[in-house]
């Protein structure tokens, strides 16, 4: 048996997905010690998301690598990221949504950065070469865990190397589960998947096939679905080198494809004769399930681990990167002794009812796929073939439109309520999908602008809270504020800033606002409360 080595480290992160490396960023950019186990040799092992979205890329930016990811678009950040629905690729166009996901690279007064069409394992090799960067964060690849225990201070889990079966113990304060739908830390705690299983069977092929760019009309997009009776699927440009993805949807359960099979399902799909070099295959299962609880102790879950949805709407790697945002600034906070013990409580109190509405948004647009949207007829030549294609054209566009306009959703991720966030006596803003209207109620995302400088105006906000002053307040108040934070031990940045044709004080409605570490309101006034220290501890979880 191999002899056992002892590390220690202050949290310690299962899994080196999305979830995994934008925790270990959070964490390691405040000088949390963490170490990271991952089961295969490096990240992005498997070609399935392509859309980060405008919030994930405004974590990217406070982090310092949304160039980094700019920079690796395969496509280029002009490609446009429009959605095509046709009868084939080598058939006949029957609907277009131009700048699907917000991708295009323009300025937008709602949000910093665009939205970006990329493969997650590109996305993954940038923050880990990011996280690699930060010294107190480790990896441990090829490595699984084999077990933990915990108690009211600290969690000591056994690791073993895949290849050499040499035994680690790690001593750690927390351990994250972010180890995917088959997480090992969710059966530990006792956590169980609630929901449906099975909402359809599906393959996602990735192919190289030179020429197939130029062999179809329809002109470039990042997604094309082929609406027709006999293969419906979505195929589209993927990677450099001529990649391409196909996902043929509902497969039957007795479907099982190898290479040449695969090649032919393509060629019969696109209606386009051309070689087909199948790179990989990928079985996957639709489902809605979430996890009945997300913590046990010192035990806690992100991403794939407590939330499982179709990927219909581009929501679910953009969440778990949202879920180790927010755990990551808690942790931090209570590891450091300015968080108490309410501000970890509130991870799942506040994820949770974002990842269900998410879902449903996910499960409604999983509803209405190729096989429910074609017709007999449609693509006949004639008249009838005409007349057919007008009426699914319609009907794609009345009912797939929110699928791939969805920033009221990505930007109306709140957690009003929250017993970390000042209540108020109004009731707040209704939800939205395809568009997102500013609002500074408490919970809410900072509304954003940008400065005279052409800065964001997140780019001013600090690591710890920040105190927002909008215009019009009162100078004893930020020194006050100031006071309170120093009194409390809480980082507060005191931000004042010159917005570019937007008046900060209509956007807030608030000459002041406390903003979070994530950039979500937590707070905001007129005036620094006469007892700021008590709203500072609230926010702060005591």
């Amino acid at each position: 048996m191999n002899q056992a080595t002892a590390s220690t480290t202050e949290v310690l992160i299962i899994g080196a997905g999305p979830s995994g490396l934008a925790l270990a960023i959070e964490l390691g950019s405040r000088a949390i010690s963490c170490i990271v186990v991952e089961r295969n040799a490096r990240v992005g092992v498997a070609p399935r998301a392509k859309t980060t979205n405008v919030r994930t890329r405004e974590h990217l930016r406070r982090w310092g690598i949304a160039d980094k990811l700019a920079e690796a678009s395969p496509l280029g950040l002009d490609y446009p990221s429009d959605v095509m629905f046709v009868t084939r690729l080598g058939g006949y166009p029957l609907a277009r949504f131009e700048n699907a996901f917000n991708c295009a690279p323009h300025r937008h007064s709602l949000y910093s950065e665009h939205a970006q069409w990329i493969p997650q394992y590109t996305l993954e090799k940038i923050l880990k070469e990011h996280a690699q960067t930060l010294p107190s964060v480790q990896f441990r690849f090829l490595t699984e865990l084999e077990s933990f225990e915990q108690d009211a201070s600290v969690v000591r889990a056994i690791t073993r190397h895949v290849d050499s079966g040499v035994t680690e113990v790690i001593s750690s304060q927390y351990i994250v589960g972010a180890d995917g739908a088959r997480s090992m830390v969710r059966g530990a705690i006792g956590a169980k998947m609630e929901g449906s299983y099975g909402l359809s069977r599906n393959y996602n092929i990735v192919f190289r096939a030179p020429g197939l760019a130029a062999a179809h009309p329809h002109g470039k997009a990042i997604m094309y679905w082929q609406i027709n009776a006999d293969t419906p699927s979505l195929i589209g440009p993927m990677d450099v080198d001529d990649t391409w993805f196909f996902m043929p949807t509902g497969v039957p359960q007795d479907f099982k494809v190898t290479d040449a099979e695969a090649a032919a399902l393509i060629r019969k799909a696109t209606g386009i004769d051309l070689p087909y070099e199948i790179k990989s295959t990928d079985e996957w299962v639709a489902s809605r399930l979430i996890a009945d609880k997300y913590q046990d102790g010192r035990a806690i879950l992100v991403g794939d681990a407590c939330h499982l949805h179709p990927p219909f709407g581009g929501y679910g790697m953009n969440m778990g990167v949202a879920d180790g945002v927010d755990l990551g600034w808690k942790l931090a906070a209570v590891l450091r002794g300015w968080g108490g013990p309410a501000l970890i409580d509130s991870y799942q109190a506040e994820r949770r009812p974002v990842h269900q509405r998410v879902m449903d948004e996910a499960v409604a647009n999983h509803a209405v796929l190729g096989k429910q949207l074609t017709q007999d007829g449609s693509e006949d030549d004639g008249p009838l073939g005409v007349t057919l294609r007008a009426q699914i054209g319609a009907a794609i566009r009345e009912v797939k439109g929110r699928e791939f306009n969805t920033l009221g959703v990505v930007l109306g991720s709140h957690y009003h309520g929250s017993a970390i966030v000042a209540s108020e006596d109004s009731p707040p803003p209704p939800a939205q999908v395809a568009h997102a209207t500013p609002s500074a109620y408490p919970g809410s995302l900072a509304p954003h602008a940008w400065l005279v400088d052409g800065s964001s105006l997140y780019d001013g906000f600090g690591p710890g809270y920040t105190l927002l002053a909008t215009g019009g307040w009162n100078a004893a108040d930020l020194l006050q504020a100031r006071r309170d934070a120093d009194a409390t031990g809480v980082p507060l940045t005191v931000y004042q800033p010159e917005a570019d044709g937007a008046t900060l004080p209509e956007l807030y409605q608030s000459r002041l606002a406390l903003i979070r570490p994530d950039q979500h309101v937590a707070w905001r006034g007129d005036i620094w409360p006469h007892d700021g220290k008590a709203l500072l501890r609230t926010v702060c979880g005591w």
